[in-house]
């Protein structure tokens, strides 16, 4: 089978399409046929090495996290599945695949994929949205009533973050340096450019921030922030909990994920009752996989960028 591999760390130019083993489904898995993919920020951290240390990876390694197919085979034990089914999920930071023809999934980590889409919009929900609602509602709790700050609003976390926050009954503000029609499509309360507006300016007494930036961003959030509120980054490093307890406020981390299988399945009904819709931006062949990589590493895209892995 073709697959989007690396034998090095290294730029965009030791991604490389090339044949590759398809292993038949373990006990427990199932042999998903993979039609779509997409590109996330994580993905640039594996392919320069940044992951390494945490995932042990071993090379040659098949790149893509996400992916959206049908079922090809199911291994022993595996139930409720069949050859055919729609579904969609995140290859997993241990299961690094979705940009080959085929990929081994736990089984318990598949859901279907929602109806009212295709593969390529699938694909791009599944690694943005578990890390927005681990952030939104398991760590952060949002609720009715409550204002989110979200930086980076119109990336791939963010977008869905942004819609997510609304599903929950907040008001929404976000910030993004560019796109700004993008967060009004996506129903935002308020939509900074906070390349003239300092939202450190505009902004008080939030119930959340949500910080997809990091660095000077975080830095001046934390006093937007209401007595008892809380900062989540998804950056590799914490926000300070002395910082945090300094401004009366706490300090949040996305370094898990909800349950996969169940989470998604949830999202599926989200997408299906159009609450939550993927913005994808732009569609690469997968033979592209390089310009994909140096369009998201651009930091100026809007939404996801989506890979097609069946013609």
């Amino acid at each position: 089978m073709k697959a989007v591999r690396i034998h090095s760390y290294g730029g965009p130019e030791v991604l490389t399409v090339e044949e590759a083993p398809r292993r038949a489904p373990r006990a427990g898995e199932v042999l998903v046929q993979v039609h779509a993919s997409s590109v996330n920020l994580f993905d640039i951290g594996v392919r320069e090495g940044y992951m390494h240390p945490y995932f042990n990876y071993t090379l040659p390694l098949v790149m893509g996290t996400d992916l959206s197919g049908v079922v090809e085979e199911v291994g022993e034990g595996v139930s409720g599945w069949e050859p055919g089914d729609e579904v969609y999920t995140r290859a997993g930071v241990f299961l690094v695949g979705g940009q080959a023809e085929y990929v081994r999934v736990p089984a318990a980590n598949l859901a279907r994929k929602p109806t009212s889409v295709g593969h390529l919009p699938a694909a791009a929900l599944p690694h943005v949205s578990l890390a927005a609602w681990y952030a939104l509602i398991d760590v952060a709790d949002l609720s009715e009533g409550q204002t989110v700050l979200i930086h980076g609003s119109a990336g791939g976390v963010g977008h869905i973050a942004a819609q997510l926050a609304h599903v929950r009954g907040a008001k929404v503000i976000g910030t993004a340096s560019f796109n700004l029609p993008l967060l009004l499509e996506l129903g935002l309360d308020e939509a900074i450019d906070y390349s003239s507006v300092p939202f450190d300016e505009a902004v008080k007494d939030v119930d959340v921030v949500l910080d997809l930036i990091g660095g000077e961003t975080q830095e001046r959030s934390w006093k937007v922030l209401k007595p008892g509120g809380i900062l989540v980054t998804s950056q590799t490093m914490p926000a300070s909990q002395e910082v945090a307890e300094a401004h009366g406020v706490r300090a949040g981390h996305v370094n898990n994920i909800p349950p996969m299988g169940a989470t998604l399945t949830e999202l599926a009904a989200l997408v299906g009752a159009g609450k939550i819709k993927p913005h994808v931006s732009p569609v690469l062949p997968r033979e592209e996989i390089r310009k994909g990589h140096e369009l998201i590493a651009s930091g100026h895209t809007a939404g996801k960028i989506a890979i097609q892995v069946v013609p």
